[in-house]
């Protein structure tokens, strides 16, 4: 079994950056894909974008692509999402994600682990 704890959310205005970060513990060993998904307040939970183990391949939807980076430090079990030019439609929960087959498939059917969510909010 995989934990996972996400850290790094907060209060931004638009525009401005924010780094989430999500650590594992547990068993660590196992191999698989890392995710983000936010889900908005009466919306859905969504994609955001994912990382291949190795690291080597990353994905993101395309609301975000340009603007957010993923990225994972495998030594240290964390994941890490730079998020630049926050708009205020970004305002939402972030949950980490694991699973193999995640980052191919970019669904919450893929997910086997998550994370609790951390709140992202951005003031216009």
């Amino acid at each position: 079994q995989v934990q996972l704890v996400e850290s790094g959310g907060g209060l931004v205005q638009a525009g401005d950056s924010l780094t989430l970060s999500c650590a594992a513990s547990g068993r660590t060993s196992s191999v698989y894909s890392s995710g983000w998904f936010r889900q908005a307040p009466g919306k859905e939970r969504e994609f955001v974008a994912a990382i291949t183990w190795s690291g080597t391949g990353t994905y993101y939807a395309n609301t975000v692509k340009g603007r957010f980076t993923f990225s994972r430090d495998n030594a240290k079990n964390t994941v890490y999402l730079q998020m630049n030019s926050l708009k205020p439609e970004d305002t939402a929960v972030y949950y980490c994600a694991g699973g193999r087959g995640l980052a191919t498939y970019q669904t919450t059917s893929r997910v086997q682990y998550w994370g609790q969510g951390t709140q992202v909010t951005v003031s216009s």
